[in-house]
């Protein structure tokens, strides 16, 4: 007997991310029911283009506005209530927050070292893509900080 594929659902999400006094920072967001910190992502929209739409996820669950790199990071996977879901990666460097944008009411954020964040999220697939993240990052900072 085969088993059934399941399908899997594509997101996309951002790295949001700042240099502050030489340190490279991400931004980290809590999930709605504040027990996880994650990075923003969600579902693509019909029509939208992945970096497109992880720039409209920044906004909404972050108040993040900047630039994001159509160049893909990678991918991470993840289940939740069955489903599977592979979302892909892209860095923004973040230009502005906002104190008032969709979901300030319903999640919690806050600035970190990448180490730190790596420490913080939950799925080891994106733990592997910030610490790709770091190296990359710490050696264009260490050329122009």
């Amino acid at each position: 007997m085969s088993r059934k594929a399941s399908k899997v659902f594509i997101q996309s999400g951002v790295i949001p991310y700042r240099v502050n006094n030489g340190k490279v920072e991400i931004l980290l967001i809590t999930t709605r029911d504040f027990q996880h910190w994650v990075i923003p992502k969600g579902d693509i929209p019909n029509g939208m283009s992945p970096p497109a739409s992880a720039a409209k996820e920044a906004w909404e669950e972050a108040g993040i506005i900047g630039q994001v790199d159509a160049n893909e990071v990678g991918t991470y996977k993840y289940r939740k209530q069955g489903k599977i879901y592979c979302v892909k990666m892209y860095l923004l460097s973040v230009e502005m927050l906002s104190e008032d944008y969709p979901e300030a009411s319903k999640r919690k954020r806050q600035w970190v070292e990448v180490n730190k964040a790596i420490r913080r999220v939950k799925f080891n697939s994106l733990k592997r893509i910030l610490k790709g993240f770091l190296q990359v990052k710490s050696q264009f900072c260490s050329l122009r900080c």
